[in-house]
C-alpha cells in the first residue's frame, strides 16, 4: 500500500556526488569558520558580519538561485543540506540564511523580471539582508487575518500596519511584507505581497525570544510607508498564496535544521559515553546508555530519511504532505535526541558549557516558526482526507 502516493518509485532520495561535496565543503566551512564564534555570538545576541561575508565564499546566500540572478544553480536538496550542516554548529547561523532563500524564493516564483534583477541578485551574492514580514499580533497561524493595509494612491501604495516577530527585521535591507489592499471573500483574498525598502520601514524594537539568541528577531511597523506599485509582488489579491507557498518552501529547511541538532546531540552523546568512568566503567559499557543512543539513532535516520524525500518531491502535488510530517517529526524526535543526551551527560546536561541546553531552546521556536507543529499535523490529516475522500474539512 502506498497511499496517499501513486508508486513505491516515489519514496526516494537522489544524492549526487556532487551534494556530497558540497556537504563536506559546509561542514569544513562550519568548524573552522563559524564554531569558534558560536558562544561569543549567543552571548552577544549576533552573527559577526566577517563571518557573513565569508559566507559568501561558498555561495550559502544564493544556494538555489539560477546563476544569471547572482546564485549558484543549485537544487532545492543544497538548502537542505546546508541548513542540517549550519545548524549542526549553529541553528541561529542557518536561519539567517533560510530567511534570504525564503526571500529570493517568493520574487523567483512570483515576481517579474525587473524585480528579480534588481532584488533577488542582490541578495544572492550577498550583497544585501532580506526578511518575511508576515507575522502580525493577531495573524500569526491565521494568515488570512492580516490587518496590516495597502492603499492604492496615484502610482504609488501607502502601507500601514504592524508585523511582529520577524527575523532579520532589524538588519534587513529589503522585506517582503504582506498587507491587504482590499476585503476579499473569502476572507484570504484581498490580501497582496509587496517588496519593500528599509527606508520604509519603523523598528520597533528587538524581541528577546527562548532561543536562536543570535538571531535578529524584531518588531516592526509601516506609518503611511509610500511603496512604488512596481514593488507590488504577482497579482493584487494573491498575497495570501504566496506566504503559503513560502512557508511550504521553507518548512523541509526546518525540518533539516532539526536533523543537524539531532546529529550534534548524538555526537556529544556518543563522545562524552566513552570518556566517562563511572562505577570503574565507561558508561558507554551500561545498558541503558546503549538504548539512549541506538534510539537517537533511530530518531534521527527517520528525520534525516523524511526531511530529504521531502526535498527530493519539491516539485511534486504530494510534497506539502511529507514537508508536513517531516518538520513535526524532526523538531520532535531532535527534542527527544538532546533529552537522551542530557541524561547521559548527568549533572553536566544542564551545564551552559556542553551546548545541550542551547540546542533545546533553540528547537522550540523550529517547532513554532515556518507552521506550528500542531498546524502540521492537521494540514497533513486535512491533504489524506481529501486526496482519499475528495472532500475538505
Amino acid at each position: 500500500m502506498v497511499f496517499p502516493f501513486n508508486s513505491i518509485e516515489e519514496f526516494k532520495v537522489n544524492i549526487t556526488q556532487d551534494h556530497e561535496l558540497f556537504r563536506k565543503a559546509v561542514r569544513e566551512f562550519c568548524e573552522r569558520d563559524v564554531l569558534p564564534l558560536v558562544e561569543k555570538g549567543e552571548k552577544e545576541k549576533d552573527i559577526p558580519r566577517d563571518l557573513k561575508d565569508k559566507a559568501k565564499e561558498i555561495g550559502l546566500y544564493g544556494l538555489d538561485v539560477p546563476v544569471e540572478y547572482g546564485g549558484q544553480g543549485g537544487d532545492y536538496l543544497y538548502n537542505l543540506i546546508a541548513s542540517e550542516e549550519m545548524s549542526r554548529v549553529w541553528p541561529s547561523f542557518a536561519t539567517f540564511f533560510l530567511i534570504n532563500w525564503m526571500f529570493t524564493h517568493a520574487i523567483l516564483t512570483f515576481g517579474n523580471e525587473e524585480q528579480k534583477r534588481k532584488y533577488v541578485t542582490e541578495v544572492a551574492k550577498g550583497e544585501k539582508i532580506a526578511a518575511f514580514a508576515n507575522t502580525e499580533p493577531n495573524a500569526g497561524t491565521d494568515v488570512a487575518g492580516i490587518q496590516t493595509t495597502a492603499k492604492k494612491v496615484n502610482d504609488h501604495y501607502v502601507i500601514n500596519g504592524k508585523k511582529i516577530f520577524i527575523t532579520n527585521g532589524d538588519i534587513a535591507d529589503y522585506y517582503l511584507v504582506t498587507a491587504r489592499t482590499y476585503a476579499g471573500n473569502p476572507r484570504w483574498k484581498g490580501i497582496s505581497m509587496f517588496i519593500v525598502d528599509k527606508d520604509n520601514v519603523k523598528i520597533e524594537g528587538r524581541i528577546e525570544t527562548t532561543g536562536l539568541k543570535a538571531s535578529h528577531t524584531a518588531e516592526i511597523s509601516f506609518n503611511e510607508a509610500k511603496v512604488p506599485e512596481e514593488n507590488l509582488l504577482g497579482e493584487d489579491g494573491m498575497g495570501f498564496k504566496y506566504a503559503v507557498a513560502s512557508f511550504d518552501y521553507a518548512r523541509t529547511i526546518v525540518s533539516a535544521q532539526a536533523v543537524g541538532i539531532a546529529q550534534a546531540a548524538l555526537e556529544k552523546m556518543i563522545e562524552y559515553s566513552v570518556q566517562r568512568t563511572s562505577f570503574g566503567e565507561k558508561i558507554a559499557s551500561f545498558q541503558n546508555v546503549q538504548q539512549h543512543i541506538s534510539e537517537s539513532l533511530a530518531d534521527l535516520y527517520a528525520s534525516r530519511l523524511l526531511t530529504y524525500w521531502a526535498g527530493n518531491l519539491k516539485e511534486g502535488n504530494d510534497y506539502v504532505i511529507v514537508a508536513s510530517i517531516a518538520k513535526f517529526f524532526s523538531t520532535e524526535a531532535a527534542e527527544r535526541v538532546v533529552l537522551r543526551a542530557m541524561r547521559v551527560f548527568g549533572g553536566y546536561g544542564v551545564a551552559e558549557a556542553t551546548g545541550l541546553e542551547r540546542m533545546l531552546r533553540d528547537l522550540q521556536i523550529l517547532k513554532t516558526y515556518e507552521g506550528t507543529n500542531d498546524i502540521q499535523r492537521l494540514s497533513a490529516a486535512k491533504f489524506l482526507i481529501r486526496k482519499k475522500l475528495g472532500v475538505e474539512i
